[in-house]
């Protein structure tokens, strides 16, 4: 995400828990709400489902300030993701707010706690943001453990929040010791947590390219479930997506596949720990969290209408969380802004009121995000035990075979879902649990639906193209049909039995034409 980049030029200072509970005693001596946001964190244990929340990132330490406590203006805004909390660069063990303010700091210079309970005054709630890419995440640099989980502690007792977000970028994200420290370390909070009869929600949010996670990102993904840790959902950064985003391709639609890609790559890394989860389940897992408007790379731009188609595929799909960066952003920048497609941290580049983005993004989203925070995973027994027999009375396309070979384009069913294949392949698993789509030459297109039967294939009429002679000579692009399947040269050829494209498809001089080719050829007769 773009980051704010202000640092503070005050010496930072230990924070110490006797001034925190007097602070926070003092606090609710104002009136200021921490008592209820504990039975918030109670509540919401129990209520046992997952319920789709919005709430966009705000950062805490931008200039100018951003009040995401007057939701007299934007109520849809009820829900905040503070961030970031990180290293400080003198201390490695103490949190900040952008290396800039320590806790107390915070409390004085921005007003945040005052704010916060304001915030929760009003029935919104907060998540803390960890990490972030301009700063050192504390797993990174500290290495203590007991200080590590006594520092995270320290900024959830602070604000009292059950939900927490761990942006994953950088070293962050690549630093495998750092990831497997992290995990131990909330692994263990979250334990605490709930031994006492609280909940602690914890989104890993993680860049991603339209092919899904990255390997580090899957890397994190599964680091955290191996080290114990209960991850109430995976949240894509669907944004700045760079060269995997195809020419022409709207910002919805790259979102669209990296979604779809996150999916099948959660429900793998689910199935690897041991907690094999249904489509549906790992759906609810997932967020999504876009960059309005203009993105970090220039050609990137999301617009209100990349917004309102996100928003819908999200409420179809069944998707948890949805957020952006940032609310911030979330307005025009203005005549006195020159270049629009430089990004800014308090404006969005393009002409959209303010708001108007997070309106249409929260559309469907209207649970508190400390609604599922109590949720704990667990397999689906019923999903476990399902019957994969495929049928072929209710397979709308050929069930897949080891033995048998397939051009690009064939669609198959295979455990009762239906695949294609993105290049010839033989003998290659459809459900093969590959974590990158370069992997596996099938593209799954999506389940068998209830009702259907065998589509009968077009196929072409006799005498279409000449059979095939072992002694004729075939200049390239010549059509034969052989054993009544049209076939076409790829260079010149003389006694190459268009057979032997079925076993070797790379290395002979014939190439059978495709569904969408045959179709082609009859829709022109």
């Amino acid at each position: 995400m773009s980051k704010s980049t202000k640092q503070s030029s005050q010496k930072t200072h230990k924070l110490h828990l006797g001034r925190v509970i007097v602070f926070l005693l003092l606090l609710g001596g104002l009136g200021l709400g921490m008592v209820g946001a504990n039975q918030r964190i109670s509540d919401s244990q129990a209520s046992g489902n997952a319920e789709p929340w919005y709430g966009g990132y705000v950062d805490a330490t931008a200039t100018p300030t951003y009040n995401f406590e007057e939701l007299e203006t934007l109520p849809h805004n009820k829900n905040v993701v503070l961030s970031f909390i990180v290293a400080d660069s003198e201390d490695p063990c103490t949190p900040t707010w952008g290396n800039a303010y320590n806790l107390s700091e915070a409390g004085t210079g921005l007003d945040l706690d005052r704010r916060v309970a304001r915030l929760r005054q009003q029935d919104g709630t907060v998540a803390i943001s960890f990490g972030g890419l301009l700063n050192d995440e504390l797993a990174v640099v500290c290495e203590d453990e007991e200080a590590l989980l006594n520092a995270y502690n320290s900024v959830i007792e602070r604000y009292v929040v059950d939900t927490i977000d761990l942006d994953l970028e950088g070293t962050g994200l690549t630093d495998q010791a750092a990831g497997a420290r992290r995990a131990r370390v909330l692994s263990k909070l979250q334990a605490i947590k709930r031994s006492e009869g609280g909940s602690l929600a914890i989104w890993a949010t993680v860049p991603v390219s339209t092919d899904g996670l990255s390997e580090d990102g899957t890397n994190a993904v599964s680091t955290l479930l191996a080290g114990g840790v209960d991850l109430i959902g995976v949240n894509a950064m669907t944004m700045n997506f760079g060269d995997s985003r195809a020419d022409g391709e709207s910002m919805f639609e790259a979102s669209r596949r990296a979604l779809e890609s996150t999916h099948r790559q959660l429900s793998i890394l689910y199935e690897q720990a041991d907690i094999e989860l249904s489509p549906a389940t790992i759906w609810a897992k997932i967020g999504a969290t876009p960059m309005l408007g203009q993105n970090d790379i220039r050609s990137e731009v999301f617009t209100f209408a990349d917004a309102e188609k996100l928003n819908e595929f999200a409420r179809e799909n069944g998707i948890n969380r949805v957020s952006f960066w940032s609310a911030n952003r979330d307005r025009p920048c203005g005549g006195n802004y020159v270049d629009l497609s430089t990004v800014s941290d308090s404006c969005s580049g393009v002409e959209v009121d303010a708001g108007e983005f997070g309106r249409v993004l929260s559309e469907g989203f209207d649970a508190s995000l400390s609604a599922s925070a109590g949720v704990v995973t667990e397999r689906d027994e019923d999903f476990a035990a399902r019957d994969l027999t495929d049928d072929p009375a209710s397979s709308p396309y050929q069930i897949w075979s080891a033995d048998g070979a397939y051009l690009q384009g064939t669609k198959v069913v295979w455990h009762r879902n239906v695949y294609e294949a993105k290049w010839w392949t033989q003998g290659d698993l459809p459900d093969d649990p590959v974590l990158q789509t370069w992997q596996t030459p099938w593209q799954l297109i999506g389940p068998v639906l209830p009702g259907e039967t065998p589509i009968e294939l077009p196929s072409l009429p006799a005498g279409t193209y000449p059979d095939w002679e072992g002694a004729k000579v075939y200049q390239a692009g010549a059509r034969v049909l052989f054993d009544a399947a049209p076939y076409q040269a790829k260079w010149w050829t003389q006694g190459d039995s268009p057979a032997a494209a079925s076993s070797n498809a790379d290395a002979s001089p014939w190439a059978p034409l495709s569904q969408a080719e045959i179709e082609e050829i009859l829709a022109e007769r």
